[in-house]
């Protein structure tokens, strides 16, 4: 790009990692909000339990050092037309498949605690440009009858719900919810 004075700068773009599911979690974080905003559910995302060790409070309270108190479970969690809900946001990289590593095996333990207790679970899985709802029961039957380490995108595409973006909502996963879950008796007293 050249600048007033024959200034020539370039820009190196750099990958960083660290926060790749930040854009997802912004979108849910928008949808989670209109939902509220309308009356539609009440979904927070849940913080990370920590313990504090050292605060500054000269600089207006400040944390300086912390540690996490125990593995978190999903990112969100509330309640949808009187049901639990709880379910996490994954991105993925990779073109052919969602790497199960991507899963922490307290998270599948809680995932499959949620739907022994009645309520619902599932991931948000962005991959490829588009995102999908994943029923925690699908992933579950997948982990249980595969020895695969990752799951295809195949699957996905076949199993998962495709999840719109909503200019005024960002990810609309109330409606892949709807779908998901129709006609399994979920939501059977409810008007819809």
């Amino acid at each position: 790009m050249k600048y007033p004075n024959n200034i020539k700068k370039s820009y190196k773009k750099e990958i960083n990692y660290k926060n790749r599911g930040m854009d997802l979690e912004s979108l849910i974080n928008d949808a989670c909000k209109y939902y509220l905003e309308h009356d539609l559910a009440i979904i927070y995302k849940k913080p990370t339990p920590i313990g504090v060790v050292d605060v500054d409070y000269k600089n207006g309270a400040v944390i300086n050092k912390a540690y996490f108190k125990e593995p978190s479970t999903l990112d969100y969690n509330g309640i949808y037309k009187g049901k639990y809900i709880e379910f996490d946001a994954k991105e993925c990289q990779s073109k052919t498949s969602f790497p199960l590593s991507n899963i922490h095996d307290h998270q599948i333990k809680h995932i499959d605690n949620i739907i022994r207790h009645g309520g619902i679970a599932f991931l948000i899985i962005g991959m490829n440009g588009g995102y999908y709802l994943f029923k925690g029961s699908d992933l579950l039957h997948f982990i249980h009858t595969n020895s695969r380490k990752s799951i295809p995108y195949s699957v996905i595409l076949e199993l998962g719900i495709p999840l719109k973006l909503n200019y005024n909502i960002g990810i609309d996963y109330l409606k892949g919810i709807d779908i998901a879950y129709k006609g399994v008796g979920y939501f059977e007293n409810t008007k819809d």
